[in-house]
């Protein structure tokens, strides 16, 4: 083997495979607009690479749908990506399953209930079905928010102890409530794997307050959670503890469509 060709292949994860960096970098030029660059300079500088180059991969994606443009800056994600987010939001089966039971259980409760999975270890909104009462939740799909400070977000780390700490860690700022604190937050995680569901105490937005629950597939990993939100006076404490029991059912009952034979609590 060459030295050249041990090069390549010690970096081969630091960096995109050979022949692929055209392909990185207008993958970063979308992701960057996503995030909110909107002109060429922004784009350039979030995707690091020059003007010129930046300004001929943002033609073609603005020609191939994937970008929108307002007179050559203004940029948004285009209809092309709209289009595939959907077929990739209903490729997987479990929005697809869940939504007529997020359905009912909003109509029913008449608060606003979310789906969402664990990606990049971030929560990510696959589904959000509003309430028909008290402020709107400013959560929408393809949103991500912190792990450790969302009921979702905690219910999806249950079964992830290993994981607590260093996700607390890396997300939660200089906490302003003894609730938030790393010691309550890992007794507090420790109760709600014990009890199968996990709360949103208002740790992420002021007055607003949430109930949430894993969904597990047939193998028994947790692969999805739900979770009901409200503002405060919607949600008081002895709310809550009721909810408990109504998202438990309500995952175990998605969890069993897909294949999961388990314990349910």
């Amino acid at each position: 083997m060459t030295v050249e060709a041990e090069h390549s292949e010690e970096n081969t994860n630091e960096g995109p495979p050979p022949g692929t960096l055209t392909l990185a970098r207008g993958l970063d030029i979308l992701r960057s607009v996503g995030m909110g660059a909107k002109n060429l300079n922004e784009v350039a500088t979030a995707a690091n690479i020059g003007k010129s180059a930046a300004h001929r991969m943002v033609t073609l994606l603005v020609q191939r749908g994937f970008l929108r443009s307002t007179q050559g800056t203004d940029f948004s994600l285009g209809p092309a990506l709209i289009e595939l987010g959907f077929h990739a939001l209903y490729q997987s089966p479990v929005p697809v399953i869940a939504k007529p039971i997020l359905e009912e259980l909003a109509l029913k409760y008449q608060d606003t209930v979310h789906l969402a999975i664990e990606d990049e270890a971030q929560v990510l909104y696959v589904d959000k079905v509003p309430g028909t009462r008290g402020a709107q939740m400013r959560s929408r799909v393809g949103q991500r928010m912190p792990l450790s400070r969302t009921g979702i977000g905690k219910a999806l780390l249950l079964d992830s102890g290993d994981r607590w700490e260093a996700t607390f860690d890396s997300e939660s700022p200089v906490q302003q409530s003894s609730h938030q604190t790393k010691e309550a937050f890992l007794r507090r995680m420790a109760t709600y794997a014990y009890e199968g569901t996990a709360l949103d105490l208002e740790d992420n937005e002021p007055g607003i307050r949430c109930v949430a629950a894993p969904i597990r597939d047939g193998s028994g990993k947790i692969i999805a959670a739900i979770s009901m939100s409200a503002t405060n006076p919607y949600m008081p404490d002895e709310r809550m503890k009721a909810l408990k029991t109504v998202m438990r059912s309500t995952a175990a009952q998605i969890s069993r469509k897909l294949g999961y034979t388990g314990k349910t609590f």
